[in-house]
């Protein structure tokens, strides 16, 4: 929503895999200043977002990703040393402590709402205020408050390698 504030265009969705619940979901989100006329899977991501470092080791979250590209991985650890666990150096990497950010303001791990301030900053897709007004719009001032506490902290305490 914050996109759409600011005029761009944007296409988001899930994809699920024939796996029971707990499985890793993969989603998929356009952003453009131009109208998007393509509804598939994104095979050559500008940015990649892994909400759960522990899929490092099964999953390859690099796949595909632009030479020029972005990951951005919820952990405290190092960038340099989750490079190593990635084993494919394609992409600028940053790591920011979603779940400790979250569970500070939140009490809750809810890494979505921290990566999406990491996300912001990483790659400039959006300014940091445009995402206040759609959480506001969503939770009313005082939910939405704690929200942007967690958005805010993530933009800046995002690392990169």
């Amino acid at each position: 929503k914050a996109a759409i504030h600011e005029g761009k265009y944007v296409q988001s969705f899930p994809e699920f895999g024939p796996e029971r619940m707990g499985a890793p979901v993969t989603a998929f989100t356009r952003i453009s200043n131009q109208p998007i006329k393509i509804h598939c899977a994104v095979y050559e991501p500008d940015a990649v977002a892994v909400l759960d470092a522990s899929l490092l080791k099964t999953v390859p979250v690099a796949s595909g990703l632009r030479k020029d590209g972005f990951i951005v991985i919820n952990s405290s650890e190092d960038p340099s040393k989750i490079r190593a666990k990635i084993g494919d150096d394609r992409g600028k990497l940053w790591t920011v402590p979603a779940t400790e950010i979250a569970i500070k303001y939140l009490g809750r791990p809810i890494t979505s709402t921290a990566m999406l301030g990491a996300i912001a900053r990483v790659t400039g897709i959006v300014a940091l205020e445009s995402i206040k007004k759609p959480i506001e719009e969503r939770f009313g001032k005082d939910i939405a408050e704690k929200n942007f506490a967690v958005i805010k902290e993530a933009y800046e305490k995002v690392m990169s390698e």
